[in-house]
């Protein structure tokens, strides 16, 4: 089968999980934690991305998700072509990096 930027997915999980309790955070802890296991990387704090080489794998991991929820919380999954992917535009905020004091020159008398 022939590489495709239309056939080739990827997986999108967004979450905002109750982390009031001691149960909760572990409830939010272990749900991340199954999407690392699951092959997943964390984009953003509560968007974990997955890349699956067909359709097929996609609904195998969304079927995973589904049985791994946490039971309080909203979690969205969203899958999109690699070739939408693609098309993401990411930002980096640029810190204010501290000036170093400069260097006084060296004076030989």
């Amino acid at each position: 089968m022939e590489l495709n930027g239309y056939r080739i997915m990827w997986l999108f999980v967004f979450f905002d999980l109750p982390t009031e309790t001691k149960k909760d955070r572990k409830n939010a802890s272990g749900f991340r934690n199954n999407l690392l296991k699951d092959g997943f990387s964390m984009m953003q704090y509560s968007v974990y991305v997955r890349h699956c080489a067909s359709s097929e794998s996609a609904d195998v991991h969304e079927k995973r998700i589904h049985k791994l929820l946490p039971p309080l919380g909203k979690v969205s999954v969203l899958r999109i072509t690699d070739k939408q992917f693609g098309n993401i535009l990411n930002f980096w905020g640029k810190a204010a990096i501290p000036k170093e004091p400069q260097p006084t020159q060296l004076e030989l008398f």
